[in-house]
């Protein structure tokens, strides 16, 4: 799969369009459009599927050096309005605090982030190791990984330091459950 055969089959899910489209609107730094909402909709693209199906929200990640939960909340109150008539979940988070709140939540030490493309390098496997983000009239694409994995419906642990078995599993049984033709790499 090249760039070019992902970010077509990205754009015929029409709420990654609109959510790209609106994107600047946050008027954040280093925004993406990140994991799931993309290497979902291209499977759904491949399997003959619509291409919402399965795809249980669509993640925004931005990096803002301000750390303050009352800056992120701004901003997610922005998002609120922003995305207020698209028909699914948006969730948008600032990869600056993730160190803040991750060990808490997951057990395990995260640490501090400088870009919020260092938020794509920790997903838990390489397929959801992907961001777009619009670009001087078109799309700039994050894929450390590249789309191998994602054109071969591969679910590959990314084992970095924050890496957990347990989480990776339950992401991968349930992404088996609605694409049963992904292959499931062992933890």
């Amino acid at each position: 799969m090249t760039e070019a055969e992902f970010i077509a089959a990205v754009l015929r899910n029409p709420i990654n369009v609109t959510i790209l489209a609106r994107l600047p609107e946050l008027e954040v730094q280093d925004a993406w459009l990140v994991s799931g909402a993309l290497f979902q909709t291209v499977w759904n693209v491949m399997t003959r599927r619509a291409p919402t199906y399965g795809i249980k929200d669509y993640d925004v990640f931005y990096f803002d050096p301000d750390t303050s939960w009352n800056a992120e909340n701004d901003v997610i109150s922005r998002a609120k309005r922003i995305f207020s008539g698209v028909n699914a979940m948006v969730e948008v988070r600032n990869q600056a605090r993730v160190h803040l709140w991750y060990e808490h939540k997951f057990n395990t030490p995260y640490p501090p982030l400088s870009r919020a493309t260092d938020g794509i390098d920790r997903f838990l496997s390489h397929n959801a190791q992907v961001g777009i983000r619009r670009r001087d009239g078109g799309y700039e694409v994050y894929a450390p990984q590249g789309f191998q994995d994602i054109a071969d419906m591969i679910v590959r642990p990314n084992r970095t330091a924050n890496f957990g078995a347990d989480r990776y599993l339950e992401k991968a049984e349930r992404w088996k459950t609605a694409w049963p033709e992904t292959t499931i790499l062992s933890a």
